[in-house]
């Protein structure tokens, strides 16, 4: 029997209802965060917007808290940028992409090591930092003092504590060893490999595992190896290409109407892993991630594709969102844009006593 072939609409449909991005949810932050893969978050701001986008009631206070619980955590993880997660998943994570990074790192920096000598080097500085919170220049410090060319984040796990990588304080200024913020880890890479190929294809699939080992950071015969241990369902895509998914995730109808949403930089279904849902036209693509941006740009989902950016200000007690639209849309789509761009800048300027949103047609976000 011949595997369903799934059209690109359909995985659109797909990766949206899993992003939750055609409806909001009443998930809390933990089990959100599990759904969707964890949200990329090395610009702090982007988990608050994307936590808004996603559910239907959301303060910046809820996230402050959890972190402050330590429900929640902000680590160095898939592809080496820092990720937020449950905190049951992070350990998980850590050990399933760790002996790649380890392995990356020993394949581009560490030819004058050998690994009981980095290893050897990683557990006098996992030594060292115990006890206490680090600031970024101490921490560097400590690094410098054990070896120049260390680089700790595949050795030693890091954990980025509020109040830093908050929206209040967005730099990535203090960390402690993740044994201590969390508790030691009690999983394996084993374990941890098939955690992420779980998270993946129910956050974005239907995926080749090239996909899902691209979104990881791992080679691709490791999740395959996953893949084997897990029990799926396969598809093929319109150029027919197999694609892996978990059993009774949901496929919506192709017809389903895709809301009005408004995504922060970074958002993981913009980037490369995901194109075969054509959440970004490629055309659009320079006009999101570009050499003129540090971050990219927020982006504007128009029938589950990009349509357009957004950017927030503030100046003295004004709020102003400006969204620059790529394309025409139609007057019905003009007003639900208009009216959640509205919510969105009375979320992140919650203390402005006027707002206004600010449009414009181009072919360039402002």
């Amino acid at each position: 029997m011949s595997e369903r072939v799934l059209s690109a609409r359909e995985l659109n449909r797909a990766l949206l209802a899993r992003q939750l991005l055609l409806k909001r949810s009443s998930l809390s932050v933990p089990r959100l965060l599990e759904q969707v893969g964890g949200i990329q978050a090395q610009y702090a701001p982007s988990s608050y917007v994307r936590l808004w986008t996603n559910l239907k009631r959301f303060r910046m206070a809820d996230l402050d808290r959890l972190l402050e619980q330590r429900k929640v955590v902000q680590g160095t993880l898939m592809r080496s940028t820092i990720h937020l997660v449950s905190a049951a998943d992070y350990w998980p994570i850590a050990e399933g992409i760790g002996p790649s990074r380890q392995e990356w790192w020993h394949h581009t920096f560490g030819k004058e090591f050998s690994r009981e000598e980095i290893e050897g080097i990683a557990a006098r500085l996992d030594a060292k930092l115990t006890g206490r919170v680090w600031p970024r220049k101490e921490l560097d410090q400590q690094m410098r003092s054990h070896s120049t060319t260390v680089w700790s984040g595949a050795w030693v796990a890091l954990i980025r504590v509020p109040p830093s990588g908050t929206w209040r304080r967005r730099r990535a200024d203090l960390f402690q060893r993740a044994a201590e913020w969390i508790g030691p880890s009690r999983a394996d890479e084993q374990a941890g490999l098939e955690l992420l190929l779980r998270r993946y294809l129910g956050g974005f699939g239907p995926a080749r595992l090239a996909d899902a080992a691209n979104w990881a950071g791992v080679d691709v015969p490791k999740m395959k190896a996953a893949a084997d241990r897990t029990t799926l369902r396969r598809f093929r895509d319109e150029e027919g290409r197999e694609l892996v998914d978990l059993p009774r995730a949901p496929l919506p109808d192709p017809s389903t109407p895709a809301p009005v949403r408004l995504l922060p930089t970074w958002d993981a279904t913009l980037l490369v892993h995901c194109r075969r849902a054509r959440i970004l036209p490629e055309a659009y693509r320079p006009l999101v991630f570009s050499i003129k941006v540090p971050h990219s740009v927020g982006t504007i989902l128009v029938d589950g594709s990009v349509a357009g950016s957004w950017r927030a200000e503030a100046s003295g007690a004004k709020a102003v969102i400006r969204i620059t639209i790529f394309e025409k849309i139609p007057a019905a789509v003009e007003r639900e844009l208009r009216e959640e761009a509205a919510g969105l800048i009375r979320f992140v300027e919650p203390e402005a006593s006027s707002y206004s949103v600010v449009r414009k047609l181009g072919a360039e976000p402002e």
